[in-house]
């Protein structure tokens, strides 16, 4: 038997009730509601707007503390300056958030979804717009159905100027990630912003400005693809948000001062309220439903009437398929605690690396000539040594070749470079015997750090040579 959990699960109540998750407009208008999760959610989407919107502006010894330079080839975070080179650390990263994403989900469901996806985050802020310039939910829905009028045009005319302002906002800030944002904002207000720059800013208020002002649930519901293979990670024990059928059903309105079993009732008084809160317009008494975000605000708004009717909270909640069927939720299950301990090893791994990165890299390249005779006598290869100082300070370096008995590295062997200062240069190997032991032999060149000899990197290259000269 399939232990995924059913994606549609239906009650009847005894007094059926047409449930309408959007207007006539085809639009979801949500309801304005309170409570814990929703403190959660408000106080996380703050912190992470503050760190998006606010650390583009921090500087870090003199430059942006974290700036993606694209026509330097170097990305950098605060004090660490990555290369090309590192990328494969970045590649690291991206695993190690893709099976954090898998344990979190397999654990309690679509919570990043709910709680810190970006297109989540901008809809919730885009519905606070809406409801700072057009009322609450009954007055936007009067507002749409009602004909033109000044009011109205002013009204829509606030609410999109919001709208753009946060685009326009959000666009220059994701740019400003790539070009410095000082000088990329005063060209956006001087109005002498490059093509280039005005280009992606354009796009990505665009991209902001649709998602989250027109799309919204739509992006979650067909776009997103996390939505299609949620399922698969879920199991009994994942905790999801779920009604719970046995207490709740049947469902049907009482006065405040009726206990259920006086009128065969279950707790649900079918106020609608879980589907008003809904930013994507489901009925969480139908069963778990892809279309859910794990965003809790059914939890919130049932909470709160079960606290008016006096009735026991939990009638909505995080629970799992074990726990409504009367049995015990395991917290601590196989599947879990694999994902777990291989993003335990992931990350550890991910640190040693950071630690243990070469600050100071080496790529050698081979001259497309074979070999020469130089004045000497001997044969000679070329070789450019391209250097790069990956520290945030000048730094002296000696070249070398290591195990390289018979040779001698010709021209310079030592060279100081200022913080991420890249050189290239040239130097030949001469290979002092008379014969060779072969017509292809592997060299090694080595950097050495002067002051700190234990900071190095070597790279390998090969020494060509006739047998019979």
């Amino acid at each position: 038997m399939s232990e995924r959990i059913p994606t549609v699960e239906t009650f009847e109540p005894i007094h059926p009730k047409k449930v309408k998750a959007k207007s006539s407009d085809n639009l979801i208008h949500t309801r304005s509601f309170t409570g814990l999760f929703r403190t959660l959610r408000v106080g996380g989407a703050g912190l992470l707007f503050l760190a998006f919107f606010g650390t583009v502006w921090l500087n870090w010894g003199g430059r942006q503390a974290v700036l993606w330079d694209l026509a330097e080839s170097k990305f950098h975070i605060f004090g660490a300056t990555f290369w090309p080179q590192d990328f494969i650390l970045l590649s690291a990263l991206l695993i190690i958030c893709a099976f954090g994403l898998f344990a979190i989900t397999v654990f309690a469901g679509r919570v990043w979804c709910g709680y810190t996806c970006p297109q989540s985050s901008f809809t919730w802020l885009f519905m606070w717009c809406e409801k700072v310039t057009e009322g609450e939910r009954n007055q936007r829905i009067k507002l749409q159905a009602a004909p033109w009028s000044l009011n109205k045009l002013a009204r829509r005319s606030a609410k999109h100027t919001l709208w753009l302002g946060i685009s326009v906002l959000t666009g220059l800030t994701f740019v400003g990630y790539f070009t410095p944002i000082r000088p990329l904002a005063a060209e956006l207000l001087t109005w002498q912003m490059g093509g280039v720059s005005l280009f992606w800013v354009l796009f990505f208020t665009g991209a902001t400005y649709i998602n989250a002002g027109w799309l919204r649930e739509a992006v979650c519901m067909h776009m997103c693809p996390y939505a299609r293979f949620q399922s698969v990670m879920f199991d009994k024990d994942t905790l999801t948000i779920s009604y719970d059928a046995a207490r709740g059903e049947h469902r049907g309105p009482r006065k405040r001062d009726v206990q259920p079993a006086q009128v065969g009732l279950g707790d649900c008084i079918d106020c609608q309220l879980c589907v008003q809160v809904c930013p994507t317009g489901i009925d969480i008494r139908d069963g778990l439903q892809m279309e859910c975000i794990g965003c809790a605000a059914c939890i919130d708004a049932c909470d709160s009437i079960m606290d008016k009717m006096g009735y026991a909270r939990g009638l909505v909640s995080y629970t799992s398929e074990h726990q409504l069927q009367g049995g015990k939720t395991h917290l601590l299950r196989p599947r879990l605690i694999g994902y777990s301990a291989v993003l335990v090893v992931m990350i550890a791994a991910l640190v040693v690396a950071l630690i243990e990165r070469p600050m100071v890299s080496l790529d050698v390249t081979k001259d497309r000539g074979m070999f020469r005779e130089n004045s000497q006598g001997l044969i000679e290869n070329i070789y450019s040594l391209k250097v790069i100082n990956k520290t945030q300070q000048r730094q002296d370096y000696r070249l070398e070749l290591v195990d390289a008995e018979g040779f001698q590295l010709q021209g310079k062997t030592q060279v100081s470079l200022a913080p991420g200062e890249i050189v290239d240069i040239p130097v030949s190997v001469a290979l002092l015997a008379d014969t060779p032991a072969s017509s292809s032999q592997t060299i090694r060149f080595k950097v050495t750090d002067v002051d700190e000899p234990w900071i190095y990197t070597a790279a390998d290259s090969r020494f060509v040579a006739p047998l019979n000269r």
